[in-house]
């Protein structure tokens, strides 16, 4: 099976919403060369790319998708130029603002992954608010990986599992798989079995390097702000349509 999409006529995609994957996640990419593409600055790529996700996250709310998970913003964007750092950061707020505004409405929970002290207070109080709401639903979990890197979590999970051994907490010998996972941002979330990449990027990008170690990949060259509910059909029928051995025969 191809890594890439194939542009296909809607009535050709098979994607059978009684038996999703459990976790998607995406990596979205392309925003900027969305903008350029149209003679635009790249904040005005990262603001429709905000309107993308907002759709895209209430329809795998809808169709009874368990959890997503998205790349919001890596540890390594903080390299950006200030002026597009602040303006993801004001979509940030601005988002934030308005799903807590609906969230016993929409009922969708929300979580955070990654380090979120280089934030402003701001934005650490309404992550924290939107954690507390989220408490009280059930249903899809939409996670954030927000100052994220894969690198980074599985190297704070390594310092959090080493203090617990030195205080008596834990015991080396019996690290395990699953014990380790305890440790990462996502706990108590199943790994991804979809990871989706948009605008046809064949790498990581330091994206959930722990939990992707047995997860499908579908990569598309349709950039993140093009994403559609028909593109996210196709990625699930090309999921729907693979053996998973996990390994085995």
């Amino acid at each position: 099976m191809a890594l890439f999409s194939k542009k296909t006529d809607l009535a050709q995609i098979q994607a059978d919403l009684s038996r999703l994957p459990r976790h998607i996640a995406i990596i979205m990419d392309g925003n900027g060369r969305w903008a350029k593409k149209r003679g635009l600055p790249r904040t005005a790529g990262h603001a429709a790319g905000a309107e993308t996700f907002r759709t895209i996250a209430t329809y795998c709310k809808d169709i009874g998708l368990d959890y997503l998970t998205v790349y919001a913003f890596s540890s390594e964007n903080w390299k950006r130029p200030e002026e597009e750092v602040g303006a993801i950061m004001g979509l940030l707020k601005k988002y934030l603002l308005e799903a807590i505004g609906r969230m016993e409405r929409d009922r969708v929970k929300m979580e955070f992954f990654g380090d979120l002290s280089p934030l402003t207070s701001e934005l650490r109080e309404l992550c924290e608010r939107t954690r507390e709401i989220s408490q009280h639903y059930e249903g899809c979990q939409v996670n954030i990986c927000l100052n994220y890197g894969g690198r980074d979590e599985i190297v704070r999970a390594a310092q959090a599992f080493a203090l617990d051994c030195a205080e008596g907490r834990a015991d080396p010998n019996h690290l395990t798989v699953d014990r380790f996972g305890g440790y990462l941002y996502s706990k108590g979330v199943p790994d991804p079995d979809l990871v989706i990449r948009t605008s046809g990027e064949l790498r990581l990008s330091n994206f959930l390097l722990w939990q992707a170690a047995y997860s499908e990949f579908y990569i598309t060259d349709v950039l993140w702000p093009d994403f559609s509910k028909e593109e996210l059909h196709r990625a699930i029928a090309a999921y729907q349509s693979r053996d998973r051995r996990f390994g085995g025969v």
